[in-house]
C-alpha cells in the first residue's frame, strides 16, 4: 500500500521473529516508543481535554452503530483525539505500530478510532472479548488495535489481559467460557512501562482488569479495520479543516479520506 510506504512502514519495519511472535500469540510487544517527556506531554493534554469535555467525553462514541456498549462505567473515556491535537498524530502514523496493524490484516487498512480508557480505581474489569462480532477464521482478521501505555501497567493498577493463540481458534470466549470476567488458566498480563506500545490481533480473547490502586490506569487505543470495514468513529464525518491542512496526504489517506487529499 503507497499509503503506508510514505508512512515508512517496510518490509523490515518488523523483525521476523516479532512477526512469527505476533503471527502465533496474537500480540506484540513494541517497546518504549514513547519518551518519559512525551507521555508526560500527553497525559497533561488527556487531562485538560477531560476538564474541557466534563460529562460529554466520549461521545462520539454514542453515535457510534458499531460499538456496542459505548459507556462504561467503570472507565474515562475520549473519543476522536484525531481532531483534538497535534499531539495524537503519532498514534495512528507511527511505522512500527502501522507495520504490526499491517502484517494482522493485509496492506489496506485505515484508522477505526482513536480513543483515549483510564480505568478507575476499584474497577476496570472487563469479561474476555474479542472485538468483533462473530468469530472469523485464522487470517480472516477485520480488526486490530494497539494500546498505548500512559501509566506503568501492573497486575495491581488494572493491566490488559489477553489469552494468547486464541486469534487462531475461530470462537468466542462467551461461547466457550461458563464465565468470561474469571482468571483464564493462560491468560497473560501485560506489565511494562509508561511509554510501551503493544499490538493486540483484537481477534484474540483480551479483557481489562480491575484497578487496585488509587489512581486511574491511562491508556489511548489506536484502533485500525481493513479498509472495507466501516469505522467506529466516521472520520469524514467528524474531520475538522484544521485537522486536513496540518497533516500528509498519506495521514489523510490511513484515516480513510483519500478523497480528501487533495483539500489541502
Amino acid at each position: 500500500m503507497e499509503t503506508l510506504y510514505h508512512l515508512g512502514v517496510a518490509e523490515n519495519t518488523l523483525t521476523q521473529a516479532e512477526k512469527k511472535f505476533l503471527d502465533e500469540k496474537g500480540y506484540l510487544n513494541l517497546g518504549q516508543l514513547l519518551s518519559d517527556q512525551q507521555v508526560k506531554m500527553i497525559n497533561e493534554k488527556i487531562y485538560s481535554l477531560m476538564e474541557a469535555e466534563g460529562d460529554r467525553a466520549g461521545s462520539e462514541l454514542l453515535d457510534s452503530p458499531y460499538i456496542r456498549h459505548p459507556k462504561e462505567a467503570g472507565a474515562d473515556r475520549l473519543a476522536d483525539l484525531v481532531n483534538k491535537g497535534e499531539i495524537f498524530d503519532m498514534f495512528y502514523t507511527h511505522p512500527r505500530v502501522l507495520a504490526g496493524l499491517a502484517h494482522v490484516l493485509g496492506q489496506s487498512i485505515k484508522l477505526s478510532s482513536l480513543n483515549y480508557r483510564a480505568a478507575k480505581p476499584g474497577m476496570g474489569l472487563q469479561k474476555l472479548h474479542v472485538d468483533w462480532h462473530e468469530a472469523v477464521a485464522p487470517g480472516q482478521y477485520k480488526v486490530c488495535n494497539s494500546i498505548w501505555l500512559l501509566d506503568d501497567f501492573t497486575k495491581d493498577n488494572g493491566a490488559t489481559r489477553i489469552v494468547p493463540g486464541t486469534h487462531l481458534a475461530g470462537t468466542l470466549p462467551q461461547d466457550i467460557l461458563s464465565d468470561p470476567e474469571a482468571p483464564h488458566p493462560d491468560e497473560v498480563i501485560i506489565e511494562a512501562p509508561a511509554g510501551s506500545v503493544f499490538i493486540f490481533n483484537s481477534h484474540t480473547w483480551h479483557g481489562g482488569t480491575t484497578n487496585h490502586t488509587n489512581k486511574s490506569r491511562r491508556s489511548i487505543h489506536s484502533y485500525f479495520c481493513r479498509s472495507d470495514q466501516p469505522q467506529q468513529v466516521d472520520q469524514s464525518r467528524y474531520i475538522k479543516s484544521e485537522t486536513l491542512n496540518r497533516l500528509s496526504p498519506a495521514a489523510i489517506g490511513i484515516l480513510g479520506l483519500a478523497d480528501k487529499k487533495d483539500m489541502k
